[in-house]
């Protein structure tokens, strides 16, 4: 069946015709379908497609519809959702399957199996039953506009034209219905449509030669590049959600503020214990204040209570600091094994080593396991360095250098050790130097040029948050900080406690 050309979705999601603005309903369906028509077992038409958001900061993920998900993105009113499309550029949208071995699966896969196994009888009868292949091509077509640009409204009509369920049941009368061609067709409108990181799995579906394992194929496609459409909406609108979320989370919090008069007591010691004095005995400003709390979040002490005001990105903070535990503690081994000349000598052997122990420490997340992981990495490093000795025909490590460097290693489980205090102060005066910069970030420091990108992925996620919640609480804390200590003790004395954790924060409301 000839099929006209229809251009293909450009890497940012647009149709056909060219028109850069995304219409309101991009994932609507077709008109007059707000309700539901009754579902066959197939579900191809899924007008209530659920969607995951993955869990935010501990909280459970969320199911959606297609309706739900368009709606959140049209009206920043979900704080908790913004602020994490703000905040984490891999956030991504997931397809909602049920739990294994749930009744809800188990219902699933029987009434879908039994939808194939119906279909693939009734074309084998002589003559072929066309009832389940008709409604299966007519749900496929309301299928395209949850796919397809409703911008591409030539590509729209050309579908409905050929999938005309009036026509096609005449065909089927007329006992001329090539259900094979119709297959055909569809597969290469989605080729046209989809996005060209599913070009590999159409061009297998392309060449299916069963035709209902071809209708198998599509369904399943369909769903994905549902997916891409309602992750291409988010893109679409996480600029416009950055541009606006600022301003909107900062008249919540003040909005908030108005009723609630009683301060954020954590918030306030965080702040207060971290203003230092510089060397002439002056009272730092407000804003050195401001920067050594920030910098306090690198690795937060576990005696103070976590600050109130921030507590929508605890979870994320506390992550973060085990990253930089990871860091600071790979970047102290290497230290150490770049006494020996095999490692210091040859930047390779260097590198690959850097590689292994940070792939050693990747589910290391405190002190306790990091002095577990420590005789773990302390086996892999003896290993490679023999190997690295014995390839170059050098005599691999004597007893003596063997313990020697065995105990410098171990001693890295103590954050107290030397080695490791140097490379947390290294560590530190890069991440400050960061927060400073308006550019790039600054080189590595010495000992962290081989975990480079991963210090600059962690330098760069904690800077954003830093910066967000800066730009939303920023004015704050200036207004904490500039009370006399005498006006803040009898303020704090005479107020009740404030909310805990568990309970609303002014960046959740």
């Amino acid at each position: 069946m000839p099929a006209d050309s229809i251009s293909r979705m450009d890497s940012n999601g647009s149709g056909g015709d060219n028109d850069k603005s995304v219409p309101q309903n991009i994932l609507g369906t077709s008109p007059g379908t707000s309700s539901l028509r009754s579902r066959t077992d197939s579900e191809c038409s899924d007008k209530m497609a659920r969607f995951v958001l993955p869990s935010m900061d501990g909280s459970p993920p969320k199911v959606m519809t297609l309706d739900e998900v368009t709606h959140v993105f049209k009206n920043i009113q979900n704080m908790e959702l913004v602020h994490e499309i703000a905040l984490n550029p891999e956030f991504k949208l997931q397809p909602y399957e049920p739990p294994e071995n749930s009744l809800e699966k188990r219902i699933k896969d029987c009434m879908h199996k039994a939808f194939w196994d119906i279909l693939r009888e009734q074309l084998s009868a002589d003559p072929p039953s066309y009832e389940h292949a008709i409604q299966l091509l007519a749900e496929i077509k309301e299928c395209f506009p949850q796919i397809i640009s409703l911008n591409n409204k030539r590509a729209l009509e050309h579908i409905n034209e050929i999938l005309n369920e009036t026509v096609i049941r005449q065909q089927a009368e007329k006992g001329v219905l090539d259900f094979r061609s119709y297959a055909d067709f569809v597969v290469h409108i989605m080729s046209k449509s989809c996005a060209p990181a599913r070009d590999e799995e159409m061009q297998k579906l392309a060449q299916t030669e069963d035709v209902v394992d071809t209708f198998k194929g599509i369904l399943e496609m369909m769903k994905l590049m549902k997916l891409d459409m309602a992750n291409f909406l988010l893109d679409f609108s996480r600029n416009e959600i950055l541009a606006n979320s600022v301003e909107y989370e900062k008249q919540k919090f003040n909005e908030y503020l108005e009723y609630y008069k009683f301060g954020f007591p954590a918030t306030e010691n965080w702040l207060r214990r971290n203003r230092s004095a510089d060397a002439g005995n002056s009272a730092a400003t407000a804003e050195q204040t401001i920067s050594n709390a920030y910098m306090e979040l690198m690795d937060w002490p576990g005696n103070f209570d976590f600050p109130e005001i921030l507590s929508t990105d605890k979870e994320r903070i506390l992550k973060l600091g085990q990253r930089a535990k990871r860091l600071c503690v790979g970047a102290s081994l290497i230290a150490i094994c770049s006494a020996v000349p095999i490692i210091s000598q040859r930047s390779e052997n260097r590198i690959a080593l850097a590689k292994q122990i940070e792939i050693l420490l990747q589910s290391v997340t405190d002190e306790k396991e990091i002095a577990e992981a420590i005789e773990n990495v302390w086996e892999q490093i003896k290993s490679v360095i023999n190997q690295y000795l014995q390839k170059e025909n050098q005599s691999t490590m004597d007893t003596e250098a063997e313990s020697m460097l065995r105990s410098q290693i171990m001693q890295i489980a103590n954050r107290e050790s030397p080695v490791r205090q140097l490379m947390w102060k290294r560590f530190q005066a890069f991440f400050r130097l960061s927060l400073r910069s308006k550019a790039g970030l600054p080189p590595p420091p010495p000992g962290y040029v081989d975990f480079k990108d991963e210090l600059e992925s962690y330098t760069t996620a904690l800077k954003r948050v830093i910066g967000y919640n800066h730009s939303v609480f920023g004015e704050y804390f200036l207004q904490i900080l500039s009370q006399r200590p005498t006006e803040a003790n009898d303020e704090s004395a005479s107020k009740p406690s404030a909310p805990s954790e568990d309970q609303s924060t002014p960046s959740q409301q």
